[in-house]
């Protein structure tokens, strides 16, 4: 299988402006997102895609590919379903949040392993270590699933409901996204729906369609940068390293 990774980054981001460029420890974010998907040696190609030229210029100085993508993208996924357009003969493409500095190979591995199952159209990631806190979260999305491991609903409210209080355990989603090309090329064109709009939460969208969605577990969580509090949780990691 030929395999693409894509990392979508905008600068303008409501929460934190221009935070891909920002500086963590001598390299730019998007920088160790890059060097951290390239170094996992699991694909053939690694893209960056931006609608910002300022991001599109930094990626070329450090030896990279950006490709200039519209605006108008209300997602990351729909970003990589324009750049896909340009790598027709890629079996699978992974989005990578440009706001991962610290992404871990081994997250990519297993996510990528998920497609030997020939009927596996969509791969996400889901991890058992979750708080009380995390299943109370609305910013914390919980997902649950059936006997072979595809997603039943993911939601931002604790699913599921206790009423008998049987220690379930929930499952926390790690927004980190596999694809056949040919599926993504298919979900970019899907209309937006109601339940989706709802929880804001793509995903529901292409399971409204009848997609499923494969979710492996992963005991592995790394921190994203959000908002400018978000820096320092992740330079204390770095410099643990």
């Amino acid at each position: 299988m030929k395999k693409l990774a894509i990392i979508p980054a905008r600068y303008a981001s409501s929460r934190f402006p221009g935070k891909p460029l920002i500086d963590l420890d001598g390299k730019s974010m998007i920088q160790r997102v890059f060097e951290g998907v390239l170094n996992s040696n699991q694909f053939d190609e690694v893209v960056v895609a931006t609608d910002d030229e300022r991001i599109a210029s930094h990626v070329k100085t450090i030896g990279g590919k950006a490709i200039i993508t519209k605006a108008s993208h209300e997602s990351g996924t729909d970003r990589c379903g324009e750049v896909i357009e340009s790598f027709t003969d890629f079996d699978i493409v992974v989005n990578i949040q440009g706001d991962e500095p610290l992404v871990d190979a081994e997250q990519l591995r297993v996510l990528l392993k998920a497609f030997e199952d020939s009927a596996v159209e969509i791969a996400t990631l889901g991890s058992p270590k979750i708080t009380s806190l995390d299943i109370q979260d609305a910013n914390r999305i919980k997902v649950v699933v059936d006997h072979q491991s595809d997603a039943l609903y993911f939601s931002r409210s604790p699913i599921p409901f206790e009423r008998n209080k049987e220690n379930y355990p929930f499952l926390k989603h790690i927004g980190l996204y596999g694809f056949r090309t040919k599926t993504l090329s298919k979900l970019v064109h899907l209309a937006p729906t109601h339940l989706e709009k709802t929880e804001s939460l793509e995903q529901l969208r292409w399971m409204y369609y009848g997609y499923k969605i494969r979710v492996i577990e992963t005991p592995i969580e790394t921190p994203n940068i959000d908002t400018p509090e978000d820096v320092e949780i992740v330079l204390k990691q770095l410099r643990a390293l």
